[in-house]
């Protein structure tokens, strides 16, 4: 994922999470926030009841991988926060993307006709 898209500041993560809409799911807890300045960004994040250092590493770079595949059909103006739970460590690569695909559309971040998001701004 590009920098220009990610979430980095704590502060950005603890605002999307208090104040903006959370959506669930047995792999991951999506939260999103409206933003004014009209790009997506996007922070994923996985806490200790994942594992050692090593698991929550690999959570993070398997949400990542999804997050780059669903880039292209998400919607501008955004700011998306991706919480790893524990079994996304052993869930099938298709049925990871589904769910967040399935989060990602529940939040109203996909766009699935009309005007797309556009990676090279």
């Amino acid at each position: 994922m590009k920098r220009k898209f990610r979430l980095r500041r704590s502060n950005d993560f603890k605002r999307v999470r208090q104040s903006g809409k959370s959506f669930t799911h047995p792999f991951v807890v999506l939260s999103v926030l409206s933003n004014e300045e009209g790009q997506l960004r996007i922070g994923i994040t996985a806490s200790k009841a994942v594992g050692s250092a090593v698991d929550r590493n690999r959570a993070k770079r398997r949400l990542r991988a999804v997050v780059d595949g669903l880039l292209p059909r998400m919607q501008a103006g955004w700011d998306v926060v991706l919480i790893a739970r524990k079994p996304v460590l052993t869930a099938d690569f298709e049925d990871l993307t589904q769910s967040v695909l399935e989060l990602l559309t529940r939040a109203h971040v996909i766009v699935e006709n009309g005007t797309r998001f556009d990676d090279r701004a």
